[in-house]
């Protein structure tokens, strides 16, 4: 039997849908389909029932599947057991939300570039909803974004959350202490609307009892960054984000008497029986993403 054919099984199953299974795995459609053609032909009976266009198992092809997972974590097993140590590239498809990239992303993938040798890397940097889909369509391997994504195959870590702060101008923000409704008067930056960010803080000012403030939704880190430079407001980011950006620009983290809300992070991956890659880069995250005591370079308070 060959296992690259149940491979190809495993992936239209676990992704619902031929055509999906078939971008994962670089293949052209017709091609997957013959290969799972070619599996009912050797096994005798028919796995997928293709009466109508949506994509449903028969009860031989249900069957077939569960031992078909177990094929393919054996064979992962004896490559890893008996393998002769030659590397192959294996590629992993990664999501990160901005707030990610401009705090941890770096260190852990030059970390990930070291310790993996077969590790090739495909980065998408997008916002939360975007990269939560792309994970359940199967177009992404791990995504790290504000929300957990479900699904069935699907699994997920919360990692430590992200301190917000509210971010300044050197010379134009220059109090040592700023009250809430003094950022009243200010225009504020944000991600995009309806996003954690965004939906936070407009709930900051409503529980102290203040108007809404006049909020600009930003999904760039660097644009904000570029915006509050020339003086355009004072916007929310990760602090670490702020602390790193501060190096080279004329930025400053504003002390406030009330602090944004913290940004919630999840790793989010689907689970793969033919590799063990995904598993072992969010182990390894896990640790760059825990805030290490004395990380901060530079103090802009």
């Amino acid at each position: 039997m060959n296992l690259r054919f149940v491979e190809a099984f495993h992936w239209a199953v676990a992704l619902k849908s031929v055509t999906r299974a078939a971008e994962k795995l670089h293949l052209t459609q017709s091609a997957l389909s013959s290969r799972i053609a070619a599996l009912e032909r050797e096994l005798g009976v028919l796995l997928l029932d293709r009466r109508d266009k949506q994509f449903r198992l028969t009860v031989a092809g249900q069957r077939f599947h569960r031992l078909a997972q177990r094929l393919l974590e054996m064979q992962q097993q004896i490559k890893s057991e008996m393998g002769s140590g030659t590397v192959r590239a294996q590629v992993l498809r990664i999501g990160a939300i901005e707030s990610v990239v401009h705090t941890w992303l770096t260190d852990w993938l030059k970390h990930m570039q070291a310790t993996h040798p077969d590790f090739e890397l495909e980065l998408t940097v997008e916002t939360t909803p975007v990269l939560v889909d792309q994970l359940q369509r199967g177009k992404q391997d791990l995504v790290f974004a504000a929300l957990p994504a479900s699904g069935e195959g699907v699994s997920t870590h919360a990692l430590p959350t992200m301190e917000m702060s509210f971010v300044g101008h050197q010379v134009l923000h220059p109090r040592r202490l700023y009250k809430l409704q003094d950022l009243f008067g200010f225009d504020l930056l944000t991600f995009q609307r309806g996003s954690q960010p965004h939906v936070a803080l407009l709930d900051l000012f409503r529980r102290a009892g203040l108007e809404t403030p006049r909020v600009h939704a930003i999904s760039s880190i660097s644009a904000m960054a570029q915006l509050v430079e020339a003086g355009f407001g004072i916007a929310t980011l990760p602090r670490a984000a702020a602390e790193h950006l501060a190096l080279r620009l004329p930025l400053r983290v504003l002390k406030c008497d009330t602090a944004p809300a913290p940004l919630p992070i999840h790793a989010s991956y689907r689970e793969d029986p033919t590799s063990h890659l995904t598993e072992a880069a969010l182990a390894s995250a896990l640790q760059f993403a825990s805030p290490k005591t004395g990380s901060h370079k530079k103090s802009m308070s």
